[in-house]
């Protein structure tokens, strides 16, 4: 009998032990699918940064000369805005001897009149630098007659400006369009008048 009940008990003990075993074997399963899973996400993400970084390497190039286009077109403008001031007070010198302004400044309050003439607003930063300095086209003996941007970077723009500023055609540097106001030339068309620069919609302070 107590050999009867002792295979009774090794029995048991077996099948315990078998259930045991595939309880380890089944959750290490479950394990490694999950480590599968997780390795594959893992991946999945790898590649999605790669491709967004390729997708931002190429676009950068396209994003720089769309930004430098709306430059040139606020230098065109602002440019445009000092050539005319210049040619307002050159054009208002009290008697028959013209004289241009001796500094930008003076283009902000002519100190030539009683009363207060104002012929720019503010002097305006070149949006190609970001700075207030200008180059400048001075004439000895008679003033500042024009304005030109410091940058010596290639423009994006070769070609198809207004009439005005068409010698600025291929030029090879920014600091070649120079604004310039000549005496006895044809008045200046209006703001509104096809071909001349437009004003941007965020011009630099």
């Amino acid at each position: 009998m107590l050999l009867g009940n002792a295979g009774k008990f090794a029995r048991a003990a077996t099948q315990t032990l078998d259930a045991g075993d595939h309880v380890r074997i089944t959750y290490q399963r479950r394990r490694a699918v999950a480590g599968g899973e997780s390795g594959f996400t893992y991946l999945g993400l790898l590649a999605a940064i790669v491709v967004i970084a390729i997708g931002l390497a190429a676009a950068s190039p396209v994003a720089r000369t769309m930004q430098m286009r709306d430059k040139e077109r606020e230098l065109l403008f602002v440019g445009d805005q000092i050539r005319r001031a210049i040619a307002a007070y050159y054009e208002k010198t009290p008697g028959p001897l013209k004289q241009a302004p001796r500094s930008l400044e003076q283009l902000l309050k002519d100190d030539r009149y009683p009363d207060v003439q104002r012929y720019l607003r503010r002097i305006y930063a070149d949006p190609i630098t970001g700075k207030k300095e200008w180059g400048l086209v001075d004439i000895p003996g008679r003033g500042i007659v024009g304005v030109y941007s410091l940058s010596n970077d290639k423009p994006v723009r070769t070609a198809n400006f207004p009439t005005r500023y068409k010698d600025f055609a291929g030029k090879d540097k920014y600091s070649d369009w120079k604004f310039v106001y000549v005496p006895g030339a044809p008045p200046t068309p209006s703001a509104n008048s096809p071909g001349m620069p437009v004003m941007p919609t965020a011009p630099s302070q």
